[in-house]
């Protein structure tokens, strides 16, 4: 495993020295080139919680994955970067039900940074779809509008530690919208080998959108791209709020689709799927 061979996958040339605006790019640049999504679970394959089989499946193959592979191998390129880095717990928001997930539902970091204003700790995710694209700084009632959307983290009282929000670039401040929040997180420490139960619940649940469609997506400047099932989707973020255009995909334009659109070249079959996710069972 080498920190230099992972920054060129992602096709960082910048300055590594741990500082924030060091950080910043890093995570931005990971998220418009290593996918997100499930694609090797519809592929036959096992998911495993081992460094260097998340690194060969990532660097070396080129290849994408969901929170639990690529926030870990993040951490792991941060750390070897010099940056103080803590995995923490989140519960994701329930689409049915608006109710957040089990605990360990999903990965994520929060890494130290030091500065004039003293030693401070930044939220880093770069496996979650269309989250926040650089770090938001832990601060309670923190509002920032990025490229992408408007994120508001905020504590969560009983629920949760903190909830993080994402509304459209039209929104122009903040709402109780239950489907705005993403999800809910703790600052606990946690051990990568602590989330392999939910790994594997992810790779079997009817009620994981893993198991139930089969997706991949990947930032892009000014937007977002999708494959799902039969299905790619473009999404693009304006002022006036976020536009999607669908359009249909053929078993056999699939391969391509996912060659040319995501870098992604798939060595067992895929299976293309797309069903309704059931009502949460309760995790483990």
């Amino acid at each position: 495993m080498d920190a230099s061979e992972y920054l060129s996958r992602i096709g960082y040339r910048g300055a590594t020295e741990p500082s924030l605006d060091n950080l910043k790019a890093i995570h931005r640049q990971h998220l418009l080139a290593v996918p997100f999504g499930s694609l090797a679970i519809h592929c036959g394959e096992r998911i495993e919680l081992a460094l260097p089989a998340v690194y060969q499946k990532v660097v070396v193959q080129r290849r994408g994955g969901f929170c639990y592979e690529l926030n870990g191998l993040f951490s792991w390129l941060l750390q070897a970067l010099g940056y103080q880095v803590q995995l923490v717990s989140g519960r994701v928001r329930n689409a049915i039900t608006q109710q957040p997930g089990p605990p360990k539902d999903h990965l994520l970091l929060l890494v130290a940074t030091a500065g004039e204003g003293g030693h401070r700790r930044w939220l880093c995710d770069v496996g979650f779809g269309n989250a926040f694209r650089w770090p938001l700084p832990l601060e309670d009632g923190h509002l920032e509008r990025q490229e992408n959307g408007l994120f508001h983290l905020q504590l969560a009282g009983g629920e949760g530690d903190w909830r993080l929000r994402r509304y459209p670039l039209s929104c122009q401040g903040p709402t109780d919208e239950p489907s705005a929040t993403l999800y809910l997180f703790s600052t606990e420490p946690r051990a990568w080998c602590d989330f392999g139960a939910m790994c594997r619940y992810h790779q079997i649940s009817t009620s994981s959108i893993f198991v139930c469609k089969s997706f991949c997506s990947l930032h892009l400047p000014g937007g977002l791209v999708t494959y799902m099932g039969h299905r790619l989707i473009e999404t693009e973020f304006n002022a006036d709020g976020d536009r999607k255009a669908t359009r249909e995909l053929t078993d056999e334009e699939i391969p391509q689709v996912l060659k040319e659109r995501f870098g992604i070249v798939l060595t067992n079959r895929l299976i293309p799927k797309d069903e309704d996710i059931l009502p949460p069972e309760e995790g483990p």
